[in-house]
């Protein structure tokens, strides 16, 4: 057999090959063509050990590591072939892996800082720690391994060491930190040799979250890294000097402040302070680094008047502006970055203004400033990180142009996996939209959004993993996120609302934050992220790493439930019935959230949104949670756990009904579009109720004018369902609507990124909260599963089995989609000529797929291409 297994991977950092789990799963594409794999060989090389091999039966491209864990600092080879029960595939490509430091016993270094770090000022620059050391030969192998607290760079004889940014990246630094390791053996030179570490505030002691506050995690910088070159350690510790950086101020968020003529008179280092500070042993990142993703010229360069010109991006992105022609020696250039630009064609930013829980008003702003040198530099705002599309210049005495410029998209560099495309180039630009929303807020966490707030809301990711999961491998990614979800968590189970916690709620009980964080919708993501990584990837690590956090969160749920009620429910029953203990609608829940209003509501003040009751939702959630959380432990092998949960979801089921749901007419309590999407995608109706549920789903659509009603967490719900049953006409008219709201109403007023309010520029051209806000693009799930057709069968996890079932409608004439499963490609493509419907779909190796054209046919096939066609009913 010639053909070869491809994509061998362990999980490494990519493009270092440094592992981040001594005994890492290995996963890989069987090869194409193959019809199934029955068996499969794995071959590895330790250093100068023998090679070993392990062979073992099996049909899933993914095997844990069979032997004792690998040592630190060993070098690794690996690779896999296969059987398809006659014979043996060839060897796939080597897989060249380096283990780091897995052990506080390995690292000879100690933390170090500078002396006066000015931890009370309001603007605070960067500081370059360094040392020299001497070298006779240049050894074959030198690995750095390095970490600090603050975001550093780090140059070795005056080059730049990798291509990653904002490291050691975003965590709860008191209980995980990261480090990188790079192979360096190529910076090194015979002779005298420098390391310069530039660290400053990141988000370790930088502004953080919607309120800005500093100094979250600590108020000292510290550096921890170790050079490894032959027999020769250079470690930090005593002997390294510290001194102010060119970067006289840098904060993630306020933006960055650099003057090149600090180089030309640069002071001599002080003495660095030894152990000032403490922190845990570095950990190594399963997730992807934050890497400069792409970059760009931009879209134009407006000058508003001499000296003043505005910078249009072409896409809101995070990132920043690279910049030269910086002027004369002295002379300073001013970046303010924004997402919206005022009806006369200046930058505002007041939309991003917010006032904090506790009262005060933020101001936000992000402002980058340069002053140039006497050489030829080029300005790079590394040590801070912007959301924007446009940019206020300020360049007195020269002139600016787009060839003085690059537009540096910056995020974490995840490994895409799904592509679509239709005849409906709105429709397109609506995936995109999505998209490059996704990627501006995953920053090493997923956040909010890239500018006010840039805080890991567990509810926005927990609703947006499976449709970033058609995109995107996030398995990395996210399991990094929910180590820091489980840092974060009370012992009583409760979550913070963001993570990593920039509020630090865990170490202050009384913060009003903590009883958000325990809001359903929110929590709950504490189990939709890992069960979404566990059916994507079919690898039941994240659940194994999850399962104590998400049984203290069910624990903490079911408990609320128990105990308290909801005033409203105390005003109509003082005695509790015996089913109430299991509805969930205490102590507070953000319910649906986000809702649009229409012309004629009246304004609904916080206080009154706060203080509803949010029974309905929350027993919702806590139903799906529980079952989720069952078959979780299905998958874990906990039986009796898994009975147990099943049988709590049944009572939790009832208690919905009994509470919630009129059994004559399938109403649901609160009667709205959002109650209707939850109920059918939740499984909570009885199957004779479910039609008159959908009807009045539609019913309430008509009566609003055709145009939805639904919040925060049922928009990417509400399409599907109306799909799923046998209502895929009004789903495309919600669809394609326009005007407000609706989602193609954004893209006709600008957005290239998706919006946190429906409304998120009104009429006259203003702007409203976040236009950069992943949540609502969840309706590109619908272009994915409805429109292609592409969805795993309920029972399957890791792609084995899957159906293809497009629904077309819309006067779309034509759809494809390409997504890499573990299991390697699937491709679904389909066109439309009047009638005549032809649908080509390729299956990859050991996967079956059922295929259901819209005529009704239903068929099931193996691996390979094939092609299918019908007659449909025009639109």
């Amino acid at each position: 057999m010639t053909r070869v297994p491809t994509r061998l991977s362990a999980g490494e950092q990519p493009g270092s090959g440094v592992l981040a789990d001594p005994a890492p799963t290995l996963s890989w594409f069987p090869p194409v063509g193959l019809p199934a794999q029955t068996a499969y060989e794995v071959q590895a090389h330790v250093d100068d050990l023998a090679p070993r091999v392990w062979r073992t039966t099996g049909t899933t491209p993914r095997a844990t590591w069979p032997w004792e864990p690998i040592p630190s600092r060993s070098h690794v080879t690996v690779r896999v072939r296969v059987a398809d029960g006659y014979e043996w595939s060839s060897w796939s490509e080597l897989l060249s892996l380096r283990a780091p430091l897995w052990k506080e016993g390995d690292w000879a270094s100690r933390w170090i800082s500078p002396r006066n770090t000015a931890s009370g000022v309001d603007d605070r620059g960067a500081w370059d720690v360094c040392t020299t050391f001497e070298l006779g030969e240049i050894p074959s192998s030198a690995w750095l391994y390095a970490t600090a607290l603050g975001v550093y760079e780090v140059a070795i004889n005056s080059v730049r060491v990798g291509d990653v940014e904002l490291t050691p990246g975003f965590s709860t630094y008191d209980e995980t930190l990261y480090a990188q390791a790079y192979n360096v053996a190529d910076l090194l030179r015979p002779g005298t040799n420098t390391i310069v570490f530039t660290v400053s505030d990141g988000w370790y002691r930088g502004r953080n979250g919607g309120r800005q506050v500093r100094d979250v995690w600590g108020d000292t910088l510290g550096v921890r890294a170790q050079l490894e070159a032959g027999d020769l350690v250079v470690a930090t510790g005593a002997g390294w000097t510290a001194r102010p950086s060119l970067i006289i101020r840098a904060d993630l968020m306020r933006g960055q402040a650099t003057d090149f003529r600090i180089r030309q008179s640069a002071a001599p280092g002080t003495p660095v302070l030894v152990d000032a500070v403490t922190a845990p042993t570095p950990s190594w990142s399963p997730a992807p680094p934050v890497r400069r993703a792409a970059q760009w010229r931009p879209r134009s360069v407006t000058e508003l008047r001499p000296g003043l010109s505005i910078v249009d991006a072409g896409q809101n992105v995070s990132g920043w502006l690279r910049l030269r022609n910086l002027g004369r020696p002295g002379e300073r250039t001013t970046l303010e970055y924004g997402e919206h630009l005022d009806p006369d064609g200046d930058l505002t930013t007041k939309h991003l203004d917010m006032t904090a829980y506790d009262g005060r008003r933020i101001t936000f702003g992000q402002v980058d400033e340069v002053a140039a040198g006497a050489g030829d530099e080029v300005f790079e705002p590394r040590h801070t990180i912007h959301g924007f599309r446009y940019v206020r210049v300020t360049h007195p005495g020269r002139s600016l142009s787009a060839d003085d410029i690059t537009v540096v998209a910056v995020h974490t560099g995840l490994d895409r996996r799904g592509w679509f495309e239709c005849s409906s180039p709105e429709l397109d630009e609506l995936h995109r939209a999505a998209d490059w929303s996704f990627r501006g807020n995953v920053v090493d966490v997923p956040t909010d959004c890239p500018t006010r707030e840039r805080s890991g809301w567990t509810g926005d990711y927990g609703l947006f993993a499976p449709v970033a999961a058609r995109l995107y491998d996030i398995d990395g990614f996210s399991r990094k996120w929910l180590r820091s979800v489980r840092d974060d968590q009370f012992d009583d189970g409760v979550p913070a609302m963001f993570s990593p916690d920039t509020e630090r709620t865990k170490h202050h009980p009384h913060h009003p934050g903590r009883r958000a964080g325990g809001s359903a919708g929110w929590g709950d993501a504490l189990i939709d992220v890992p069960w979404t990584l566990y059916t994507e990837y079919g690898d039941p690590k994240a659940l194994a790493e999850c399962w104590d956090s998400m049984t203290a969160w069910i624990g903490y749920a079911l408990r609320c439930a128990r105990e308290l009620r909801h005033p409203s429910r105390i005003d109509r029953s003082a005695e509790a019935a015996p089913h109430q203990e299991y509805v969930w609608d205490a102590p507070f829940h953000f319910g649906e959230w986000c809702e649009p209003r229409r012309a004629d509501d009246l304004p609904q003040s916080i206080a009154s949104v706060l203080t509803q009751d949010q029974g309905e939702v929350a027993t919702a959630y806590l139903h799906r949670s529980l079952s989720r959380l069952s078959a979780v432990a299905a998958v874990l092998g906990k039986a009796d756990a898994a009975e147990r949960y099943a049988a709590v979801a049944e009572r939790v089921l009832d208690a919905w009904q009994r509470e919630f749901l009129d059994h004559a007419t399938g109403h649901t309590a609160a009667d709205t579009q959002a109650g209707y999407v939850r109920a059918l995608s939740f499984g909570l109706l009885p199957e004779a109720l479910r039609p008159a549920a959908a009807d009045r789903l539609v019913t309430l659509i008509h009566e609003n004018d055709d145009r939805l009603t639904t919040g925060f967490l049922t928009s990417g719900l509400l399409l599907p369902v109306l799909a799923d049953t046998g209502h895929a006409d009004v789903a495309y008219r919600l669809l394609l609507r326009r005007g407000v709201p609706s989602w193609l109403g954004m893209l006709d007023r600008g957005a290239t990124t998706v919006w946190e309010e429906w409304e998120g520029v009104d009429r006259k051209g203003n702007a409203h909260g976040s236009l950069n806000h992943y949540s609502k693009g969840a309706v590109i799930e619908f272009l994915h599963r409805h429109v292609a057709g592409l969805r795993q069968h309920p029972s399957s996890a890791g792609w084995e089995y899957f159906t293809v079932h497009p629904v077309p409608g819309g006067g779309l004439t034509a759809a494809r989609l390409l997504h890499l499963s573990p299991r390697g490609p699937i491709e679904v493509g389909w066109t439309r000529d009047g009638r005549h419907f032809a649908l080509d779909v390729e299956i990859p190796p050991t996967t079956t797929a059922t295929v259901v054209l819209p005529d009704g046919t239903t068929l099931d096939r193996g691996p390979g291409r094939h092609r299918f066609t019908c007659e449909t009913n025009e639109d």
